[in-house]
């Protein structure tokens, strides 16, 4: 049975998920050159358009944050990956310029955005997921890094929660390229629908003319 993408990707039942876009993790202060420089290869530019054209369909953009306190309360310490973090040059202080979203992608009041203290995904110990039922969602649009780790999350704490997830390939990222392929063909592929991104954007632009 062929894909329903006009349902699927339905402005009034989907939201568009950003993950850590933001200066201090693929920006000019981050702490994970390999990430960053994956994400200059055509991320940011994808995320930023499915943002400009999202929004204009109705599409609610949300953008989920990782952040630590000054005195490091709360947040992780029982893996290499938070110990690393915590001991970079920009480390993504709360109200720091590390924590700021990259500025190629575009913001409006209307956007959501969600930090997080600890852990490694967006919905564990946050509101997204009582936000997008408030909202009426049904299809997370799950786009920026990494494939690594946190999309990963992302997309699976999403499917156990009963969402679809819809992850536009060009605009999401991790390293090195190699992996990343592996993990969309033998995981992600199996539990998420993989687009790219102007199919995405063709039909929320049907939908807003």
């Amino acid at each position: 049975m062929p894909l329903d993408l006009d349902a699927l990707l339905a402005p009034e039942t989907c939201a568009l998920v950003t993950q850590e876009c933001q200066r201090g993790v693929i920006g000019d202060l981050s702490g994970l050159p390999a990430l960053a420089d994956a994400a200059q290869n055509g991320m940011i530019q994808a995320v930023a358009e499915l943002t400009r054209v999202g929004r204009a369909a109705g599409v609610p953009i949300i953008h989920c944050t990782a952040v630590r306190r000054r005195d490091g309360m709360g947040a992780n310490s029982n893996a290499r990956l938070f110990q690393y973090m915590g001991k970079v040059e920009n480390p993504l202080f709360i109200d720091s310029e590390a924590t700021e979203l990259m500025p190629e992608i575009p913001q409006a009041e209307s956007d959501l955005i969600l930090p997080r203290l600890h852990g490694l995904s967006p919905f564990q110990g946050t509101e997204l997921d009582s936000i997008l039922r408030n909202l009426g969602v049904t299809t997370i649009i799950g786009v920026g890094v990494s494939v690594n780790v946190a999309i990963q999350n992302l997309t699976f704490d999403a499917v156990n929660a009963a969402y679809q997830v819809v992850l536009p390939r060009d605009a999401v990222a991790g390293f090195p390229d190699e992996y990343v392929d592996q993990v969309f063909e033998h995981t992600l592929g199996g539990i998420s629908t993989v687009l790219d991104s102007a199919t995405v954007l063709d039909v929320w632009k049907r939908a807003a003319s």
